[in-house]
């Protein structure tokens, strides 16, 4: 395994060690932005970056709750708790993004789920892999391509859509995807995207999405065959592009793309 895959893997398993004590016993705070921030949050990324500062000292670090510079060069982006709100509720759904990015590119990514010991990691160039509890590691990709009337998606909320536009945010057209889809559910945030890597949902949708939700989600689900763009279909910046849209083929990501435009 890529020594940086490794890194990464080991950062999310460190970050873990501050996480899961505090889960289902947590206060919660509201930052400037209005959104959830816990002390598992603040705790696990500080001894991210503590491990960090000593094993890669020369490289960047932008993480959720003590920001930093996504410059040229390389630089580590963490996400300690992706789905606050998930975690603070005491369900399962939230995860740990460590992704290592060079030049603006994501290379390396690590979605991982704390509460459930699931884990879907890649490196470019090697594959995506998924782990849980007791199995040996596999590699994973996504589902064969099909029309998006035969597809499964997910969204991580209403927030963003028709029926919950958010100020300055182009809205998606949610009514679209439920009247074209095969299903359509609302599965939580970075989990629906490994699931679209491991071939269990054709598509994800999320939108008010910063550059630590997006890094780690970029190469699992590239490496595992599919598409990422942000939700109008643009590949190019994807790190800023403020939405996600993940998806099996870009046939499905095109597709979706038709459906959630807004009338």
């Amino acid at each position: 395994m890529n020594e940086d895959l490794k890194l990464a893997i080991e950062l999310a398993r460190i970050a873990e060690r501050e996480i899961l004590p505090r889960y289902r016993q947590v206060g919660v705070d509201i930052k400037p932005d209005g959104t959830e921030v816990t002390e598992a949050d603040r705790r696990a990324e500080r001894v991210m970056r503590d491990h960090l500062a000593k094993v890669r000292p020369n490289d960047a670090v932008l993480g959720e709750e003590f920001g930093g510079t996504l410059g040229g060069g390389r630089c580590w982006v963490l996400d300690p708790v992706d789905g606050t709100a998930w975690f603070t509720l005491g369900m399962p759904l939230f995860g740990t993004l460590v992704a290592l990015v060079v030049d603006k590119e994501p290379v390396a990514g690590v979605i991982h789920l704390p509460a459930i010991g699931e884990t879907v990691y890649a490196n470019r160039g090697d594959g995506c892999w998924f782990t849980s509890p007791g199995a040996d590691p596999q590699r994973v990709h996504v589902s064969a391509s099909a029309s998006l009337h035969a597809c499964i998606g997910s969204a991580s909320g209403l927030h963003g859509s028709s029926s919950a536009p958010m100020a300055g945010l182009p809205a998606y057209e949610i009514a679209g995807l439920q009247a074209c889809a095969q299903k359509f559910r609302f599965c939580g945030d970075c989990g629906q995207h490994g699931m679209v890597a491991r071939g269990r949902l054709h598509f994800a949708i999320d939108t008010v999405m910063k550059p630590w939700d997006i890094a780690a989600i970029v190469p699992c689900v590239e490496e595992a065959g599919g598409v990422v763009s942000s939700t109008q279909g643009v590949r190019q910046g994807i790190l800023t592009g403020g939405s996600l849209l993940s998806a099996a083929s870009a046939q499905v990501r095109d597709e979706v793309v038709r459906a959630i435009a807004p009338r």
